[in-house]
């Protein structure tokens, strides 16, 4: 019976000790981990909203970029670090939700994670080298089809989003493309520009300038909705295919059991500066779309996003390079 108090008195200081972390945080400075270089799309989201987060929070907030492996080393890092609300990570869709499919990770994105919050989402951007003789997306169906094999599509890199995005369409379509994968998105949008490839699926922050100059014509983009930053290019659905859907999301996770109270400051703090009008307008010249909402969200995203690439990535035995 003393030994059951003695326990109770320790589990019971313990948790006091864990509450009081959680009530006095933030008392250090956060680090706050990007899964992708300097001058990227994630390090601008990343710096600008780290810079308003130290505002706020009355502490540094250290952005430290860790490219590398699509993404997973920075993921990996984050997934094994203390759950004390000190280290936070701003990942994208690979390392979340599909690399799981094509290679023995470190980490289990579903298990070693706590989704805080969407930070943004784009969409891919169909593109195709100016000189094909589509204007369409039913004229490239049609084109391809009478063209088995003959039509080569960049990517960004083997079991990039932005192949699994063009596998999918070739399912969906029955079309015949020869993949060319890239070491990175703009050599590969070069190559379209270029004809060295004739296709592939871009984000719009690599793609636009191309676009714009006429090099490349953009047929549709892959949201369910228009996309309000370019609101002139029509659909997948409205250009034909109803079903199609495939969107570049980031947000911002910490590590498993970090105190909830953290998470729910976190979450209404990020979201409060995601809806700053400078942050927009920066995020928005950048070619992002901020998004926010709820941890349950972000997860529910998550798990509905690898449940939709796994049969994808299965089919077509994509790898990592």
């Amino acid at each position: 019976m003393k030994l059951f108090s003695v326990l109770a008195l320790l589990l019971l200081g313990l948790t006091g000790n864990i509450a009081r972390a959680a009530d006095a945080w933030p008392s250090k400075p956060i680090r706050f981990v990007v899964a992708a270089p300097a001058g990227s799309s994630l390090d601008i989201i990343a710096r600008t909203v780290g810079d308003k987060l130290k505002d706020r929070l009355n502490q540094a907030v250290i952005v430290e970029n860790v490219p590398g492996a699509f993404g997973t080393i920075a993921t990996a890092q984050v997934a094994r670090a203390a759950p004390d609300g000190y280290t936070m990570l701003l990942s994208f869709n690979g390392p979340l939700a599909f690399i799981q499919f094509m290679t023995k990770l470190p980490y289990d994105p579903q298990r070693d994670l706590q989704p805080v919050m969407i930070a943004s989402s784009q969409p891919n951007i169909l593109a195709v080298n100016a000189d094909l003789p589509v204007r369409t997306l039913k004229d490239l169906i049609t084109h391809a089809n009478a063209n088995p094999g003959k039509l080569n599509y960049a990517s960004v890199g083997n079991g990039s989003s932005s192949h699994l995005t063009m596998e999918l369409f070739k399912s969906m379509t029955g079309t015949y493309l020869v993949h060319i994968p890239y070491n990175g998105a703009p050599p590969a949008a070069a190559s379209v520009v270029a004809g060295d490839t004739q296709l592939l699926f871009s984000v719009p922050t690599v793609v636009l300038p191309h676009v714009r100059s006429g090099k490349v014509k953009a047929l549709a983009v892959t949201s369910r909705t228009r996309f309000s930053l370019l609101p002139d290019i029509p659909t997948m659905a409205e250009a034909g295919m109803p079903a199609f859907e495939s969107l570049a999301w980031n947000g911002v996770l910490v590590p498993a059991r970090t105190p909830p109270d953290v998470v729910k400051r976190l979450n209404a703090e990020l979201n409060a500066i995601i809806q700053m009008a400078d942050v927009k307008a920066r995020l928005n010249n950048a070619g992002l779309e901020p998004v926010g909402g709820t941890p349950e969200a972000f997860k529910k995203l998550i798990d509905e996003e690898a449940a939709k690439w796994e049969p994808v990535i299965r089919k077509t035995k994509a790898k990592l390079d």
